[in-house]
């Protein structure tokens, strides 16, 4: 049995279409379609129904997924007792996505170590918000989402990483006082992340807690917008302070002493987990060790 073929079937499965398994295998769909005909003619059963375009398993497809699953398992299993994992390297493909605070804080450190390990290692790289990334791993167009939430369902995964202490930043040049109470800020135009987000929405209820009435909150999807807006004097912004650190080596900001804190972000690595490979899973491990160390050193500054 062709275990190409087998995984074919497997990912089409996981992530309920043809098209989307073809896609994560960078195979074409017709190249799909005839993987799993010919794992169908091997068997000798019908393993997808094809009778309308609803995606559906036969009896005999949900009874073999199980086997599929087992087999795929077993592979990776004898690989690494081998020792096939660690003689042969090869190049690796990831599609990875993260939100604009992962970005702006430690993602490029990140892919530069991951470069010193592993020279082949290609990436594809999306930015986008929460909800678009928990949307694209589910659906199988990443292979790991890095964000506020973590994605739950079916296969999938998810693994909390430090959260990102969060703090207001305001232009070195304009915001001058040693020290800023809530009240000294509700006076301000405040910046932070889109509507309903965890920034969005821990600012509101800071604020609400102290009994304070805001002048006016801006929702901006883009640190890039969010940085320039604070440069040119429109505001002061939440930020996650290790991004703030990096932009102000070359930018006019700094974070603001406040008498009270911000909630921290949440972080959350998602992943779909992969009975063939151990790829995702020890991305994930790399990147929460990275993360860990840089939080210590920081922290020790």
């Amino acid at each position: 049995m062709n275990l190409r073929f087998v995984e074919a079937f497997y990912w089409v499965v996981s992530l309920k279409s043809v098209s989307r398994a073809a896609e994560k295998l960078f195979i074409t769909q017709s190249a799909m379609s005839s993987r799993i005909a010919a794992l169908e003619e091997e068997l000798g059963v019908l393993l997808l129904d094809r009778r309308d375009k609803q995606f559906r398993l036969t009896v005999a497809g949900m009874r073999f997924h199980n086997h599929a699953q087992r087999l795929l398992a077993l592979q990776r299993e004898i690989k690494d007792e081998m020792g096939a994992g660690v003689a042969q390297h090869k190049a690796v493909t990831l599609r990875i996505g993260v939100i604009e605070s992962v970005l702006h804080s430690w993602l490029i450190e990140w892919v530069q170590h991951m470069r010193e390990g592993n020279p082949d290692f290609e990436l594809q790289l999306t930015v986008e918000t929460t909800p678009v990334l928990v949307d694209q791993v589910r659906r199988g167009a990443l292979d790991l989402a890095v964000a506020a939430l973590p994605t739950v369902g079916e296969g999938l995964r998810s693994r909390a990483l430090p959260a990102m202490e969060m703090v207001f930043v305001g232009n070195s040049q304009l915001q001058r006082k040693r020290r800023y109470t809530l009240a000294d800020l509700a006076a301000l135009d405040l910046l932070t992340f889109q509507r309903g987000s965890q920034p969005h929405v821990g600012l509101i209820d800071l604020f609400r807690g102290a009994g304070i009435e805001l002048k006016r909150v801006h929702t901006i999807s883009s640190i890039s917008a969010m940085v320039q807006l604070v440069e040119g004097g429109f505001g002061v912004a939440t930020l996650p302070l290790a991004a703030v650190q990096r932009l102000a080596q070359r930018l006019p900001l700094k974070p603001l002493k406040c008498e009270a804190e911000l909630p921290p972000l949440p972080i959350h690595a998602s992943y779909r987990d992969d009975p063939s490979s151990e790829v995702a899973r020890g991305v994930v491990d790399a990147v929460a060790d990275f993360v860990g160390a840089s939080a210590a050193h920081r922290k020790k500054r």
